[in-house]
């Protein structure tokens, strides 16, 4: 496991490089869409650079052996594991130092709950409660179609649309409890184009490049 301060020895490297790839954060909540997670990583690796977070409930969904062995993956206890004395790396900071793009997939309404109320206590929501709101942040959700509904959902979208956090609607179909209707999450595919248009149609070079 990537530890903090190879990490941003890391980040030292790539900003002396005047072309690179775009930076992605990719980051999953406790949804059972969680299990294309790692499809979703796949989808950004030939284009981007990739670093991902898992919170403790997306690990029950995700296929760890299934993501790409250049992505590392971070979880809540490495936010404790990195840092013993005042003065080392704080992991939040230095993942939200890095990314030039977050992109939270599945988001599951609890997590939804948290971002729009500031709560900040997992590693993912800590970087979003320290996300530099100049850089892109986007989301897609997934829930139950009751969920999805609920009035409280329909503040909490205002709220974080206040941030300027962009949101990737779900979709409808089945649900995995059986259900049909609105709250399914958008397919990999569709993240991944969503997010390389807008990269692009910002400044990125046809190859991922930044400018």
């Amino acid at each position: 496991m990537e530890n903090a301060e190879s990490l941003k020895l890391g980040m030292e490297i790539e900003g002396n490089s005047s072309s690179r790839k775009p930076r992605v954060l990719l980051a999953a909540s406790g949804s059972v869409a969680a299990i294309k997670f790692a499809n979703l990583c796949h989808c950004f690796v030939e284009w981007a650079e990739v670093k991902a977070v898992a919170t403790k409930a997306s690990m029950h969904f995700i296929d760890k052996v299934a993501l790409p062995k250049d992505v590392t993956l971070y979880r809540d206890e490495d936010e404790w594991s990195t840092w013993n004395k005042i003065g080392d790396s704080v992991l939040h900071i230095e993942l939200r130092s890095w990314a030039d793009i977050m992109i939270i997939a599945p988001l599951s309404a609890n997590t939804l709950g948290k971002i729009a109320g500031g709560l900040c206590d997992n590693l993912l929501t800590c970087i979003v409660r320290a996300w530099d709101y100049s850089k892109p942040l986007f989301v897609a959700p997934a829930m139950n179609t009751f969920m999805w509904n609920n009035t409280f959902t329909e503040r909490h979208l205002l709220l974080i649309d206040d941030l300027g956090i962009n949101l990737i609607p779900p979709v409808t179909k089945r649900l995995a409890c059986g259900d049909y209707g609105n709250g399914a999450m958008a397919e990999p595919s569709l993240i991944f184009s969503t997010v390389r248009l807008f990269l692009e149609s910002r400044g990125q070079s046809s190859n991922g490049n930044v400018q």
